[in-house]
């Protein structure tokens, strides 16, 4: 069954960062914001793999982990939990999460300094959309 609407996707372009929440072994807590979740299937998506080595060290530990997305055309925002199944360093999704984080960099004039690693993949176990936690323009701009 198919767990990623339709919906989801333009949260799903890099416009607004997302967060990954993970937790070591021991159960410490971790938040990172990253450039990209990058929708490979309907039940798969990509981190973008860049600077998080404590992430990464977690999802080794403790495959789970919580990714909040926010769209940029409706501010609805979207709570996933996900399981790490492999890392790509190479191929079709990687070359493509490459060149948008690559274009992400450009346009936030950080070119150069963004470097994905790899295109970490995570099994999609399940989606909720916040229907009452709409993020408002207002809220962005100050910091909220």
């Amino acid at each position: 069954m198919a767990l990623l609407p339709e919906e989801i996707k333009p949260a799903m372009q890099g416009v607004i960062p997302s967060d990954v929440v993970t937790c070591a072994r021991d159960g410490t807590p971790n938040t990172t914001a990253i450039s990209q979740v990058y929708y490979v299937d309907a039940d798969h998506v990509a981190l973008s793999h860049q600077f998080f080595n404590k992430t990464v060290r977690n999802v080794r530990e403790n495959p789970r982990a919580a990714v909040w997305l926010i769209s940029p055309k409706t501010f609805d925002s979207w709570d996933l939990e996900v399981e790490f199944e492999r890392s790509e360093t190479s191929g079709p999704v990687f070359e493509t999460m490459d060149m948008q984080v690559e274009a992400i960099a450009s346009m936030v004039g950080m070119k150069g300094i963004f470097k994905l690693r790899a295109a970490d993949i995570y099994r999609v176990i399940s989606v909720t959309k916040n229907v009452d936690e709409r993020i408002s323009l207002g809220e962005i701009a100050d910091g909220r």
